[in-house]
């Protein structure tokens, strides 16, 4: 398995490096302040194409994740809701390719990969978050239909989303299932959305089921529902939310840079304090830390890794990739002083949403018992 970036991958880097400096990061506050949803870092996204970057390439994708990570590294940089576009568009990807028939993927992933559809992922529910066991939502048979009732919250991107991929059980079994809920259907809400601390500009809702009727052929992969086809295509998807984590961990640590250098204290520089320049090398240390583990899980995933071994390294890249922004971004407020806590600065937007990603797709401490899982055998409840 190697994870050095191909010529590919550099290309990519490039242009979306360029791009966010040029066009992204001068909108990051305003996204953040307002939180309203960017649908002009939506059209920029598209116009670029890189919606299409994990795709097959008969999608017109590169077939490649670790383009993929790359992409969302240098976006969230500067902005980590512009970063998060990318990902919401891509978390129904890997379920459709892995549990959709057919039909569903011809219907479905052509507008995903050209920004025409977009579409949200739900599986938590009030008194379930990662216990999927605990899945309340039911779709009922009903002669070649189902019937869907229940609620779901923080689903990301409801609001403007085409489709909902929803996880059920279904009649009156323990079988869970994924169904796709699309705009429009009767009986199908989207409630208010939340006001979050962090990851604000692409906001999060609660969705209610009250009697929504389906065809079968809205059941992801048929009868059967392939679900555990599609929580290993999640394992794979897990290099995404760490790479939004080391591009947040990356932006903290170049504003923090940029602070010490132009401040003075005590007749000199702040960036010739010795302490100081220890917790910066200490920032570039852990960041490139988690910049190897990121790039080698995305690299298994482009290898064809699976099971247990791509599930440890994927919960492994995540919950050091998040734990080492919430560190990073710790320090970074350290060195910004009493400015660090003013909202005319920006690194008080990198410390909330690092918060966030050591919580959300899996708390860390879930990610802990994945790796630990795969290593000792499952614990005792």
């Amino acid at each position: 398995m190697s994870f050095a970036l191909g010529q590919d991958q550099i290309e990519v880097r490039d242009l979306v490096r360029r791009v966010a400096q040029e066009r992204v990061a001068a909108r990051a506050a305003e996204i953040d302040r307002t939180a309203e949803y960017p649908q002009d870092m939506f059209d920029l996204l598209k116009e670029l194409g890189l919606f299409t970057l994990p795709f097959p390439p008969e999608h017109g994708g590169s077939g490649s994740l670790l383009s993929a990570v790359v992409a969302i590294e240098e976006l969230g940089r500067v902005c980590y809701n512009t970063a998060y576009l990318l990902l919401v568009q891509w978390a129904p990807l890997g379920a459709i390719l892995a549990g959709g028939t057919p039909e569903q993927k011809a219907r479905l992933l052509p507008g995903l990969a050209d920004g025409s559809l977009r579409a949200a992922f739900s599986l938590t529910e009030p008194q379930s978050g990662s216990d999927v066991a605990g899945i309340r939502t039911r779709a009922r048979r009903d002669g070649g239909d189902y019937i869907v009732n229940g609620g779901k919250i923080w689903c990301t991107n409801a609001g403007v989303s085409d489709f909902v991929l929803v996880a059920c059980k279904v009649d009156d079994g323990d079988e869970v299932s994924f169904f796709i809920i699309e705009k429009g259907m009767p009986g199908f809400t989207v409630g208010s959305k939340e006001d979050k601390m962090g990851a604000r500009g692409v906001p999060s809702y609660a969705i209610f089921l009250d009697n929504v009727r389906l065809p079968a052929a809205n059941r992801l992969g048929g009868e059967g529902g392939k679900f555990k086809d599609v929580m290993e295509a999640l394992n794979q998807s897990r290099p995404l939310i760490a790479a939004r984590a080391l591009g947040c961990a990356q932006g903290a640590m170049d504003h923090a840079v940029a602070f010490i250098k132009d401040r003075r204290a005590f007749g000199q520089s702040v960036a010739d304090f010795q302490g100081v320049r220890w917790i910066v090398a200490d920032m570039a240390i852990q960041i490139e830390a988690a910049r190897q583990l990121v790039y080698a899980a995305a690299a298994a995933v482009d290898d064809g890794l699976r099971g247990g071994e791509m599930a440890r390294l994927a919960a492994s890249a995540k919950c050091f990739a998040t734990d080492t922004a919430m560190k990073v971004a710790t320090d970074a407020v350290q060195l910004f002083g009493a400015a660090g806590i003013s909202n005319e600065f920006p690194i008080n937007r990198y410390f909330r949403d690092a918060k966030v990603l050591q919580i959300i797709e899996g708390t860390n401490q879930i990610q802990r018992n994945i790796v630990a899982r795969n290593i000792i055998g499952p614990g005792k409840r």
